[in-house]
């Protein structure tokens, strides 16, 4: 599972016109939030998106060096099986370490469930739809993480 997390000043996914994610950190009190695109492959499992859920919970790269289990701050979770792409070969990319959609889905699901169970608040965009994300990135702050 990779999970490319971004601190954000404020993030939103739509799906055509309909806005279905939206976190707005400011509202909530808090200065940041982090927009979180996970992509899931073949030997991922339940405890993989588990076990990066906490860590992007612990994860101390919001102000004053806190995290989200700090601060309270919410999270936009998106699924992105883009993050699998294998380009080394020609100029198409390949998806073949990308999980399916049957396995995927049911792990992101997980992965933003786990951080509700946490404590935090959490957005999700939809599952296999063409999605338009906008956020501001603040810092900015983009880390990958694997596991």
């Amino acid at each position: 599972m990779r999970v490319l997390v971004q601190r954000v000043s404020s993030a939103q996914v739509s799906v055509g016109d309909e806005v279905v994610g939206r976190i707005d950190p400011v509202a909530a009190g808090v200065p940041h939030g982090l927009l979180a695109l996970v992509g899931v492959t073949h030997t991922d499992t339940e405890a993989t998106a588990k076990t990066l859920a906490d860590k992007l919970f612990r994860l101390r790269i919001l102000q004053d060096e806190q995290s989200v289990a700090d601060l309270g701050a919410p999270v936009l979770v998106v699924s992105q099986f883009t993050l699998y792409a294998d380009t080394r070969k020609g100029r198409r990319p390949s998806w073949s370490a990308a999980a399916p959609g049957a396995v995927a889905e049911p792990l992101v699901d997980i992965f933003a469930a786990t951080l509700r169970e946490l404590g935090t608040t959490v957005a999700t965009g939809r599952f296999g739809a063409h999605m338009h994300i906008s956020l501001v990135n603040d810092g900015p702050v983009t880390l990958l993480l694997e596991a």
